[in-house]
């Protein structure tokens, strides 16, 4: 698959949340290098220290700071054209009669609902021009093809709905522009993923940020890894 890419994005407008480190923030990194205003978001700014940002402060459980996030974006800019959903954490690892309910919710909270949240306090700036991109970091272990067993069930069970979100997404709002998409950074060397991970947060977040420069029209609902597509 080919689709038409944006080459600069000089002129445009993406927030990327958890972007403190690892994988957020080489997507961060990314667009900002091909011209995009990027809105680094984190829970404490004084975490984010690159100039060519534009640190936002943004906890993904926190609606009323979402919604003020949001707002700022718009009184800034007018315009938002990349929503990059990063933010996560690895929740249990533990199986789930032995997980915590705390844990649980504390996971299913950052990594599905403040997602959602997010995606419904942009949708109106994204729809405001064709084209604009929603891409959701996700994980092969929200899988439903692949084996769920060896522990962490909410992680699991959040990045499941993250993908249902994608597809939500792009049959709900495609018609109307929007190109929602999920990627699968795989195994990364992060805090999450640990030091004996194989893949760098730069190889991690190639195709994040490849995502994000879909052109109108391009590809949208799917879920991919190292630009190909692959099984929910």
């Amino acid at each position: 698959m080919d689709p038409d890419l944006y080459d600069d994005l000089a002129g445009q407008v993406a927030l990327v949340t958890g972007a403190t480190l690892g994988i957020g923030r080489e997507i961060a990194s990314g667009l900002a290098d091909r011209g995009a205003t990027v809105y680094a978001g984190a829970r404490d700014r004084s975490d984010l220290a690159a100039e060519e940002w534009r640190p936002i402060e943004l906890d993904v459980t926190d609606q009323e700071g979402i919604e003020a996030a949001i707002d700022r974006i718009r009184e800034e800019t007018g315009r938002l054209d990349v929503l990059v959903n990063n933010a996560g954490i690895g929740g249990p690892s533990d199986s789930l009669d032995e997980a915590s309910v705390e844990s649980i919710d504390a996971t299913l909270e950052t990594n599905l609902r403040g997602s959602v949240l997010l995606a419904r306090a942009a949708l109106p700036l994204l729809l405001e021009r064709e084209g604009g991109r929603v891409v959701n970091v996700s994980s092969g272990m929200g899988a439903l093809t692949e084996a769920m067993g060896g522990g962490s069930p909410a992680y699991r069970i959040s990045k499941a709905g993250l993908n249902g979100l994608t597809v939500y997404l792009q049959g709900e709002y495609g018609d109307r522009g929007l190109v929602a998409n999920a990627a699968s950074p795989g195994w990364v060397s992060t805090d999450m993923g640990g030091t004996e991970a194989p893949r760098s947060p730069a190889e991690g977040a190639d195709t994040p940020i490849w995502l994000a420069r879909f052109a109108p029209g391009s590809p949208g609902g799917r879920f991919w890894r190292d630009r190909e597509v692959i099984d929910w």
